[in-house]
C-alpha cells in the first residue's frame, strides 16, 4: 500500500434498510418542522431543504477529511501489504455501499418532505375555509340576537311607562284617602277633645264641690277641736292649781317638821338629800325616755346621716351636677345640719368637762356666713323702723354662728369629688384646700362610723379609739379645713370683685365714648333713641355689679368699685382734653391685668397721662392702657368676649387662640409697629429722667410701685405682707433720693420679685425660668462702670431689670388669664353661653321689636332667600327622587380617583350625607329658608365682607369664610 494512500475508515450500516425508509424522520427534524410552524414563517419548500441537505453533505466530507488528515501514518511491514490492500478495497467497497445507501435515504427524504408539504397545504386550506364558514355564522347569529335585544327593550321601555302611570294613579288615590282619613280623624279628635273638655269641667265642679263640703267639714273639725283644746287647758290649769295648793301644803308642813327636827340637822339633810338624788334620777329617767322617742339622739341623727349615702366612695361616682343638685334636698340640709349642731354640742359639753376651751374660729365663720338680708325698700321702711330699733340690741345677743357650716361641710364633699369643677385653678391654696377637704371628710365619717359601731369594736380600723377622741380630732381636722376653705374663698372673692369692677369701668367707659359725655357728667340734649337705651343699660348694669360687688366685699368694696369709676371718667376727659386716643371698650373683663395685654408697662397713653396712669389703679390702667386703634362704631362689631364665647359653643376650644391671624395681618402688624415704638420712647424717657446732673427718679418709683402692685394681686394672702414688707416705697424714696445711687437695695427688689414670680409660676417652667434669671443677675452684675453710650452701670442695671420683670409679670398675667378661661367652659358651653350672646346681641342691635330697621342686612337676606327658596327646595327633591335607593346605588367607577383604585369598602353617597351627626332638613319653612340663605352665601363668586354679611351672622364670618373657600376648590378641582 503506497504512503499516500487513505486510511480505511470503519462504518456500520444496518443491513435492514426497509425497517429504516419504514420509519418517520429524525426527531430532531420533526422537532425543526414543528417549530418552524409555530413560528408563523411560510413552510420550507423543497429547493430550501435540497439546499440543507447539500450543506450537510459538504460538512460531512469536510469532517472525514479533517479525520483522514488527523490520521498518523505507521510504517508496516512487507509482509501485511497484501493483507491490507484486501483491507481496503472492502473499505472502498463499503463506502460505495455507503454512498449509495445515502443517496437513497436522501431520495426517500426528499419524497417524504413533499408529502408533508402537500399535506401541510391541504390542512391550511381546509382550516381557512372553516374558519370563513365560523365568521359567516357569527355575525347571523350577532345580528339576530341585537334584533331581539332591541325588540326586549322595547318592550321594557313600555311596561316601565305603564308601571309608573300605575304608581302615579295609586299615589293620587293613595294621597286623596289619605286626605280624607285625616279629615275624618281631625272631626274625631275634635269632638273627642271637646266630650274630654265637656267631662274634665263637669269633674272639675264635683271636685269643687267635694273640696268646698271638706273645707266646711274641716272648719267644724277644727272649731270643735279648738274648744276642746280650750276646755281641757282650763282642766289641766284648775289641775295644776290644785297640784300647786297641795305642793304649798306640804311645804308648809315640811317647814314645820323641819323647825321641829331643827335639833338634828345631819339626819335631816342627809333625807333631804336623798330625796332631791331620787328626785333627780326619777326626772332624768323621765327626760331620756321623753329624747329618745323624739329620736334626737346622737345615734339616731347618724343612722339618718348614714341612710342619706353621703360618703367619700359614693360622691366620687356620682357626675357633679347629680351632687349638686342631691345637696339642695330639704332632707340633706336638715339632717346634715341637726347631726353637725348635735356635734357641737358634745363638743362643748367635752370641752366643759374637761376644763378646756373650744378653739375660736368665729374670725372664720364670720366670712363663710349667709350674707345679710337686703334693705329693707323704701315704703317699708317706716313701719318696721321701731320694731327695728327694739330688736336690734336682742337680735346682737341672740344671733350666733354655728361652728360647723352645713354649706362648708358639703362642699367639701363637691371639692373631694370634682375638685376640676369647684375649684379655678390649681395653685398653692388649690392644692392645700383639697387636702384638708379629703382629711377633714376621713375625720367625719370615722366618727359617723364610731357613733354607729360604738368605740373599740373590731370593726373600727382605727383600733379601740374613744368618741371623745375621735371627736377632738374631727374638730382640729375641721378647724384646718376652715381655714383653707376660707383663704381660698377670699382669694376666689378677691378675684371675682376685680373682675366686677372692671367690668363696671369698662361700661363706663363704653357708654362714655358712645353718648358723648361733658366733664362735668351731663349727656348732650341730642341723645338719640339707641344712646338712651345704652345709657339706661349701663346704668342698670351696673347696678347689678354694685350689689355683686356689695354682697361680696361689703362698704369697703363699694368704695373701690366707687374710685375705680371715678379714675375712669378721669382718664377719660383727661385722654379727650388732651387729644389723644381713646380707648376702646374692651368686653374681656376676666383677666384682672395690672400690665396692659400687650404685655409692657402702660406705654400706650399719651406723655402727659403716662406719669399719673402709672400712678392709678389697675383696672383703671387696664383700661386706657389698651391699644390705640379703636374701632370707629365699637358698639357695632361682636366683642371679644363675644367671639370666645360662640367659638366655645361650637365646640372648638382652639379656635379663639388663633381665630383672627389671617383676618387682620396688616393691622396686627402695625399695631405691633406702635407699641414697640411707645415702648422703646417710654424706656427712653425713663432712662433721660434717671441719667444726669438731677435726676427724676418719680417715675423709677411709679414701676416699681407697678411690680409690687401686680405681685401683690397675684400672690395669696399670707404673702401680701410680706410682699409689702420688701418692697418698701418710703425707703427706696429715701434711697434714691440722697443720691448716692445705691445699687444694692435695688438689686435686693430685684431679687425677691424674681423670686417671687418664680413661686407664683408653674412649677414645670421653675427650672427654666430660674436659669434666666440667674443668668440676668450674672448680666447685671458683670456691667461696667460706663458703657459704649456713656449711661452708667447703675441706670443700665435699673432699666433691664424692670423691664425684665415687668415683662414675666406680663406672662405670668396670661397664664392666669388662659386657666380662668380654661375653668369658664364647661359654665359657658351651657345655657349660659347662649343667654350671654343673646342678651349680647340684644345689647347691640336692640329689642326684636325693632328689627326691622336696626338689622337691614338680615332683613335683605331673608327677602332674597324667601323669594327663590321654594324653586331650590324643589330642585333639591327631584334630584332626592331620581337617586336610587341606599342598597340599589351603582358603584363608583374605580378609575375616578387621578389613576388610583377606589376603595372595596367605599360608602355610599346617602350614608356618607347623613355620617356627619347633622339633623337633615325635614322641609319646615324656616329650616329651608335659613339653609338655602346660607347657601345662597357661601356659594357666591365674591369673597364674604363684614359689610355685606347679615348682622346675624357677622359673629361667625370667619368659620362663613372657610367654608365658602372650601366650596369654591371643590368647584374649582371637579370643573378641570
Amino acid at each position: 500500500m503506497m504512503m499516500g494512500e487513505r486510511e480505511p475508515v470503519a462504518m456500520e450500516i444496518p443491513a435492514e434498510e426497509g425497517a429504516a425508509a419504514a420509519r418517520g424522520p429524525p426527531r430532531r427534524i420533526r422537532r425543526r418542522l414543528v417549530e418552524g410552524a409555530r413560528g408563523g414563517g411560510a413552510p420550507a419548500s423543497v429547493e430550501e431543504i435540497e439546499a440543507r441537505l447539500r450543506e450537510a453533505e459538504l460538512r460531512r466530507q469536510q469532517f472525514h477529511e479533517w479525520l483522514a488528515c488527523k490520521a498518523r501514518k505507521k510504517p508496516r511491514s512487507p509482509s501485511w501489504s497484501s493483507q491490507e490492500e484486501d483491507h481496503g478495497q472492502r473499505l472502498e467497497a463499503k463506502l460505495l455501499a455507503a454512498e449509495q445507501k445515502r443517496l437513497s435515504l436522501l431520495a426517500k427524504a426528499q419524497n417524504r418532505l413533499a408529502k408533508l408539504d402537500e399535506l401541510r397545504q391541504a390542512a391550511k386550506n381546509d382550516v381557512e375555509m372553516r374558519f370563513e364558514k365560523e365568521r359567516e355564522e357569527l355575525e347571523t347569529r350577532v345580528e339576530s340576537r341585537v334584533r331581539q335585544a332591541e325588540e326586549n327593550r322595547l318592550r321594557l321601555l313600555h311596561a316601565d311607562m305603564q308601571k309608573r302611570a300605575a304608581l302615579k294613579e295609586r299615589t293620587a288615590r293613595s294621597l286623596v284617602q289619605k286626605a280624607t282619613s285625616e279629615s275624618k280623624y281631625m272631626e274625631h279628635v275634635r269632638s273627642a277633645i271637646l266630650q274630654k273638655r265637656t267631662a274634665a269641667e263637669k269633674k272639675r265642679l264635683r271636685l269643687l264641690e267635694a273640696e268646698k263640703t271638706k273645707a266646711q267639714a274641716r272648719l267644724l273639725r277644727i272649731q270643735k277641736a279648738a274648744m276642746n283644746v280650750c276646755s281641757q287647758r282650763e282642766k289641766e290649769r284648775k289641775k295644776l292649781k290644785e297640784q300647786l295648793d297641795n305642793k304649798l301644803q306640804r311645804a308648809k308642813k315640811q317647814r314645820a317638821e323641819y323647825l321641829k327636827q331643827r335639833g338634828s340637822p345631819h339626819n335631816s339633810a342627809h333625807a333631804d338629800y336623798v330625796k332631791h338624788a331620787e328626785f333627780l334620777s326619777r326626772k332624768l329617767a323621765r327626760c331620756w325616755r321623753v329624747f329618745v322617742k323624739s329620736r334626737k339622739t346622737t345615734l339616731t341623727l347618724a343612722e339618718a346621716y348614714d341612710a342619706l349615702g353621703i360618703n367619700e366612695k359614693s360622691v366620687k361616682s356620682m357626675p357633679f351636677e347629680k351632687l349638686a343638685m342631691s345637696m339642695e334636698f330639704p332632707t340633706v340640709l336638715q339632717t346634715t345640719k341637726a347631726l353637725l349642731d348635735r356635734l357641737e354640742r358634745r363638743l362643748v359639753i367635752s370641752h366643759s368637762v374637761a376644763c378646756s376651751s373650744v378653739e375660736n374660729v368665729d374670725h372664720l365663720l364670720k366670712r363663710v356666713s349667709s350674707p345679710p338680708r337686703r334693705k329693707v325698700p323704701p315704703s317699708r321702711e317706716g313701719r318696721t323702723r321701731a320694731v327695728a330699733k327694739r330688736s336690734a340690741k336682742s337680735s346682737e345677743a341672740i344671733i350666733r354662728l354655728p361652728r360647723y357650716s352645713l354649706r362648708v361641710v358639703l362642699c367639701a364633699y363637691m371639692i373631694l369629688a370634682h375638685p376640676g369643677a369647684v375649684l379655678s385653678g390649681q395653685g398653692e391654696k388649690e392644692k392645700q384646700l383639697m387636702e384638708s377637704a379629703a382629711n377633714f371628710v376621713k375625720e367625719f365619717e370615722l366618727l359617723i362610723k364610731i357613733i354607729l359601731d360604738g368605740p373599740g369594736r373590731p370593726s373600727d380600723v382605727t383600733g379601740h379609739r374613744k368618741f371623745r377622741g375621735q371627736l377632738a380630732n374631727f374638730d382640729k381636722a375641721w378647724c384646718t379645713y376652715l381655714y383653707c376653705f376660707v383663704a381660698w374663698k377670699v382669694k376666689d372673692a378677691r378675684l371675682l370683685e376685680e373682675d366686677l369692677v372692671r367690668a363696671a369701668c369698662k361700661l363706663e367707659l363704653s357708654m362714655m365714648q358712645t353718648c358723648k359725655l361733658t366733664a362735668d357728667g351731663q349727656s348732650p340734649n341730642n341723645l338719640t333713641h339707641d344712646m338712651k337705651a345704652i345709657q339706661k343699660q349701663v346704668t342698670d348694669d351696673q347696678k347689678l355689679l354694685r350689689e355683686k360687688v356689695q354682697h361680696l366685699s361689703g362698704d369697703a368694696g363699694i368704695e373701690r368699685m366707687d374710685s375705680a369709676l371715678s379714675d375712669t371718667r378721669s382718664k377719660f376727659f383727661e385722654a379727650k382734653e388732651n387729644g389723644g386716643p381713646l380707648a376702646a371698650p374692651v368686653a374681656n373683663v376676666s383677666t384682672p391685668l395690672s400690665i396692659n395685654p400687650s404685655g409692657k408697662a402702660p406705654l400706650e397713653v399719651n406723655e402727659n397721662s403716662r406719669t399719673s396712669a402709672l400712678g392709678s389703679s389697675s383696672v383703671v390702667r387696664s383700661l386706657f392702657g389698651a391699644s390705640s386703634s379703636s374701632s370707629t362704631s365699637p358698639v357695632k362689631q361682636p366683642t371679644e368676649n363675644e367671639q370666645m364665647v360662640n367659638e366655645m359653643l361650637h365646640e372648638d376650644d382652639s379656635a379663639f387662640a388663633a381665630r383672627s391671624d389671617s383676618a387682620n395681618t396688616a393691622e396686627k402688624e402695625f399695631q405691633k409697629k406702635v407699641r414697640e415704638t411707645m415702648e422703646k420712647a417710654f424706656w427712653d424717657m425713663v432712662t433721660d429722667s434717671i441719667r444726669g446732673d438731677k435726676p427724676d427718679y418719680s417715675r423709677l418709683i411709679n414701676l416699681v410701685k407697678e411690680v409690687r402692685d401686680s405681685l401683690h394681686e397675684l400672690a395669696p394672702k399670707e404673702w401680701k405682707e410680706e410682699i409689702l414688707e420688701n418692697i418698701d416705697l418710703e425707703i427706696l424714696s429715701q434711697v434714691l433720693g440722697s443720691g448716692s445711687q445705691d445699687a444694692q437695695y435695688l438689686g435686693q427688689i430685684l431679687r425677691y420679685s424674681l423670686d417671687m414670680v418664680r413661686k407664683l409660676s408653674a412649677a414645670a417652667k421653675e427650672d427654666e425660668m430660674k436659669q434666666s434669671h440667674d443668668k440676668l443677675l450674672s448680666e447685671l452684675a458683670a456691667s461696667s462702670e460706663v458703657n459704649d453710650s456713656g449711661i452708667n452701670s447703675f441706670v443700665v442695671a435699673v432699666i433691664k431689670g424692670l423691664r425684665f420683670i415687668l415683662e414675666e409679670i406680663k406672662e405670668l398675667q396670661a397664664e392666669v388669664a388662659k386657666a380662668r378661661i380654661q375653668l369658664m367652659q364647661p359654665i359657658i358651653k351651657g345655657s349660659a353661653g347662649v343667654e350671654y350672646l343673646q342678651k349680647a346681641f340684644t345689647d347691640r342691635y336692640g329689642p326684636p321689636d325693632n328689627a326691622s330697621a336696626s338689622l337691614p342686612l338680615t332683613l335683605q337676606w331673608i327677602l332674597t332667600s324667601k323669594g327663590i327658596v321654594e324653586e331650590e327646595w324643589n330642585k333639591h327633591s327631584d334630584c332626592l327622587s331620581i337617586m336610587p335607593p341606599a342598597g340599589q346605588a351603582p358603584a363608583l367607577v374605580p378609575v375616578l380617583r387621578a389613576g388610583h383604585g377606589a376603595p372595596v369598602g367605599q360608602p355610599s353617597s346617602s350614608s356618607a350625607a347623613g355620617a356627619s351627626g347633622q339633623p337633615e332638613c325635614k322641609g319646615e319653612k324656616l329650616d329651608k329658608l335659613i339653609r338655602i340663605g346660607l347657601l345662597q352665601l357661601i356659594t357666591s363668586m365674591e369673597g364674604l365682607q363684614m359689610q355685606s354679611t347679615p348682622e346675624s351672622l357677622q359673629i361667625n364670618l370667619l368659620r362663613l369664610r372657610a367654608v365658602q373657600s372650601q366650596f369654591q376648590q371643590v368647584i374649582a378641582i371637579a370643573t378641570r
